[in-house]
């Protein structure tokens, strides 16, 4: 039948065909599959979670019963579009769903422009390089170049890196609109508000300040210790961040000076990328 067909239990309306909102070159409206829309509402609700749901929450959000949803949850499981903690229950992004955010990140000009730049980058000054971009739960690596030295930090594609506790992070902290910021910050909190404390907040500020006067931001032995970090933006013709570009090595061997050979070839690399971006 189609994708999403339910081979267990008995779902209402799975057969049945729905007129979705797409319309032909005639303006007559398209006929779709109801229980592909009915699949795809639990994955927006998944979606706009931003974070694991139990089967209840989730089939709540879905406005789905629950055991209509755990039939579809199946099938979607088995697809690979969610995938089911086993100790927790919980349902979350399955490695189909990645691999397809992975496949439309790639047709992004920034992403395009950024990928043989950075590892250009990485073969030239003999570290790892990270380029992240804005993730619902913050800064997310999309593409990882490993160089040179080994790390003992289990970075990867998908991690989301600490706001305040990262280069990285305080680098989106610096650049990003504050509405975004703030969404990224909740997610990353539980809920809190700011992402300093009041009595810190004119320090974090200056800090900020000084992140976007420098165009780099770093970090020595953290979050991890005996690890070091120099981040950049990727600005496009307006200003605007479009993607960070990290580089990552032991704290004994990579040079973090902010005027250093790293801290300059990752500088240049950033520009060439943002100016690719503007040509396009």
């Amino acid at each position: 039948m189609d994708l999403f067909s339910i081979q267990t239990g008995d779902v209402s309306g799975m057969a049945k065909t729905a007129k979705d909102d797409e319309t032909t070159g005639s303006g007559k409206q398209q006929r779709g599959i109801q229980s592909v829309e009915v699949g795809g509402r639990l994955l927006h609700a998944l979606a706009r979670a931003r974070a694991p749901l139990a089967l209840s929450d989730l089939a709540a959000s879905a406005d789905i019963a629950p055991g209509q949803a755990h039939a579809y949850l199946v099938s979607l499981t088995r697809l690979g579009l969610i995938k089911r903690d086993e100790l927790s229950g919980r349902y979350e992004p399955g490695p189909l769903s990645l691999r397809l955010g992975l496949m439309q990140l790639a047709n992004q000009p920034a992403f395009r422009a950024a990928v043989p730049r950075v590892a250009a980058l990485a073969e030239e000054i003999g570290f790892s390089v990270a380029i992240c971009t804005v993730g619902p739960q913050g800064p997310t690596i999309v593409r990882y170049e490993h160089a040179g030295f080994p790390l003992h930090v289990n970075l990867h594609v998908g991690t989301v890196m600490s706001l305040p506790a990262t280069s990285t992070g305080r680098l989106f902290c610096a650049y990003l609109v504050p509405e975004t910021l703030q969404t990224m910050w909740a997610n990353q909190s539980g809920g809190a508000s700011d992402i300093v404390a009041p009595s810190e907040r004119k320090a974090f500020d200056v800090t900020l300040m000084g992140i976007r006067e420098r165009g780099i931001e770093r970090g020595i032995d953290a979050p991890s210790p005996g690890i070091s970090s120099l981040a950049a933006p990727v600005l496009d013709a307006h200003g605007q961040l479009c993607l960070a570009l990290t580089v990552i090595g032991p704290s004994g061997a990579i040079d973090v000076n902010w005027d250093g050979p790293i801290a300059r070839a990752l500088r240049q690399a950033a520009r060439e990328i943002g100016a690719d971006i503007a040509a396009n």
